[in-house]
C-alpha cells in the first residue's frame, strides 16, 4: 500500500520539510511526485557551498540556498524538475535499508518506464549521460530515497554549479552540458511523464491518494527538522 501525493511546483523548501515530517513522524509508506518547482540550489547536508558553488555568478544574481537533511550532492532544480520521493518501511516492501538494495528496487521498478534506462553510480542514465541524481535517508526500519529528474534543463543555470568535488567514474570529467540528458524528448510534455509515474504506481500498488492538506498535518508531529534555507533570494 503507497499513499500517494501528487504535487504541482510545489516549491522544493515545502516539500523537503514535507518529506522529514513523513519520514520521522509517520509509519505509512509514501510516494511524493512534485512536477516543478520555484528557483533554487538544493545541497546535501554535508555539502559546502564554497565546494560546489560558481560563487561570483551565485552573487550576481543569487536564488534560495537549501541545505536538505539527507546526504548526496548539489542541485540546480526549477520548473522543469521532475521529483519523486519514495518514503518506506522496510519490511513492508521487503527492501533493506541499504543504499544499493533501495537504488536497485527502484531501477526496476522503473524499467517499464524509461527507454534504455539503468541505475549507475547512484545516478539514473540514459545511454552514458544523466538524467536523474539521488539522495537516500536511512533510519531504522524505515528509508527515504528522492530523485530531482530532468524533464530539461538550462545550460546558463547549470553554470552556477561547479565541478564537484566528488564525481563518478563514468563522468569522466565531462561538464554538465556534456554529461547531462532530458526527458523532454520521450514525453509530449512533463505532466505526461507524471501521469505514467502515477500509473506505474497504481500498476505495482494499491494507491491511496492523499490530499496536500492532510499531509501538511503531520508537520506539526514533533520530529526532528534538519532542513535549512541557508539564504533568500
Amino acid at each position: 500500500m503507497i499513499h500517494l501525493i501528487r504535487l504541482n511546483h510545489y516549491p522544493i523548501f515545502k516539500q523537503l520539510q514535507l518529506e522529514e515530517a513523513l519520514l520521522r513522524a509517520d509509519e505509512r509508506n509514501w510516494c511524493l511526485i512534485n512536477s516543478g518547482t520555484p528557483d533554487a540550489i538544493v545541497m546535501g547536508i554535508s555539502s559546502q557551498p564554497d565546494q560546489w558553488l560558481n560563487r561570483d555568478l551565485y552573487h550576481q544574481k543569487p536564488v534560495p540556498l537549501i541545505r536538505r537533511f539527507s546526504g548526496g550532492g548539489t542541485v540546480y532544480v526549477d520548473t522543469n524538475t521532475t521529483f519523486v520521493t519514495w518514503i518506506c518501511q522496510s519490511d513492508a516492501l521487503q527492501v533493506p535499508c541499504c543504499p544499493q538494495k533501495i537504488l536497485s528496487w527502484t531501477e526496476n521498478l522503473y524499467l517499464p518506464l524509461f527507454p534504455n534506462f539503468r541505475a549507475h553510480e547512484n545516478d539514473y542514465i540514459l545511454g552514458d549521460r544523466k538524467f536523474g541524481g539521488n539522495a537516500q535517508y536511512l533510519c531504522k526500519n524505515r528509508w527515504l530515497h528522492h530523485s530531482s529528474l530532468l524533464w530539461d534543463f538550462d545550460p546558463q543555470k547549470m553554470a552556477y554549479l561547479s565541478m564537484p568535488p566528488r564525481m563518478p567514474k563514468y563522468r569522466s570529467e565531462r561538464s554538465h552540458s556534456e554529461f547531462l540528458c532530458t526527458l523532454k524528448p520521450h514525453w509530449p510534455d512533463q505532466n505526461r511523464l507524471c501521469d505514467d509515474l502515477v500509473n506505474l504506481l497504481h500498476s505495482n500498488f494499491k494507491v491511496i491518494d492523499v490530499a496536500l492538506d492532510e499531509a501538511l498535518s503531520i508537520l506539526d508531529r514533533p520530529h526532528r527538522q534538519a532542513v535549512q534555507l541557508l539564504s533568500k533570494q
